[in-house]
């Protein structure tokens, strides 16, 4: 009798081991998830190293001799090549933003929900906006095509690589795929621009910059963003943050429902 109760005591405790040390897993696992979770809002230095090499060469190029040789001969060799336009740019650029909506719809979760990810976007396009129409206006580079005296930096090409900084970051932890196909969209939009005779290199490379460190950027002030601007003190209060683009200019909209 002493030697089934010994047994069954040495046994519950053994299941009770087995049980905790299964809790302590599932936690571990928990606080993972959530760190990763919270891993979009940490600023890294290493993180600035693409953008600022693509704003910086942007930038150089504009008065480099050697760099507008380059973009010159690239135009000549596109334009040597181009049999029709296809101004099929003009709609790429939305599409990495749009697949963050359109996965969610169809059942597959991103990080952040409806409103919070609206409130990013919308950020980042801020962000992304004042810095192009800014240089475009200080900066008064021709375009390859002679239309126009604001060909720097490229606002096709931002607008398209801000939305694909925004479906890695929405993504990369499902699957880096959706984040992999939002960049090659991106990198089409910026090959277009220059094949329809609308920028130069260099104006899609600083584009290219200037739409991913926006993004990021949107991303590292969210959680001060989120406190300090939306944080509602009625549960039934709601406000949301949206970009827009009429074909000329951006802007950005706020509306808050109470």
């Amino acid at each position: 009798m002493f030697k089934t109760i010994l047994f069954i005591f040495l046994s519950i405790n053994t299941l009770n081991a087995q049980a905790q040390k299964i809790s302590e897993q599932e936690k571990q696992i928990v606080t993972d998830t959530i760190q990763k979770k919270d891993d979009t809002h940490d600023f890294k230095f290493k993180q600035l190293i693409i953008p600022t090499v693509l704003i910086g060469y942007g930038i150089i190029g504009i008065e480099s001799d050697q760099l507008k040789l380059f973009n010159t001969e690239i135009k000549e060799e596109v334009n040597e090549n181009i049999d029709e336009k296809i101004t099929i740019d003009d709609f790429l650029l939305y599409l990495p933003a749009a697949s963050v909506y359109g996965l969610n719809a169809i059942g597959i979760k991103g990080k952040h929900n409806l409103k919070d990810r609206t409130i990013i976007l919308g950020t980042s396009y801020l962000l992304m906006s004042v810095s192009v129409l800014s240089l475009k206006s200080i900066t008064k580079v021709e375009r390859p095509d002679g239309s126009g005296n604001n060909s720097f930096p490229s606002g096709h090409t931002a607008t398209a690589f801000a939305g694909a900084e925004f479906l890695w970051q929405e993504y990369k932890d499902v699957s880096v795929w959706y984040g992999i196909s939002g960049y090659i969209v991106a990198v089409g939009t910026g090959a277009f621009r220059i094949y329809n005779d609308k920028h130069w290199l260099t104006d899609v490379a600083a584009g290219a910059g200037i739409g991913i460190l926006s993004t990021k950027v949107a991303y590292w002030i969210n959680p001060w963003i989120q406190d300090k601007i939306f944080k509602s003190k009625e549960k039934n209060s709601m406000s949301t943050i949206a970009p827009f683009y009429n074909g000329k200019q951006f802007g950005i909209g706020l509306l808050k429902q109470f």
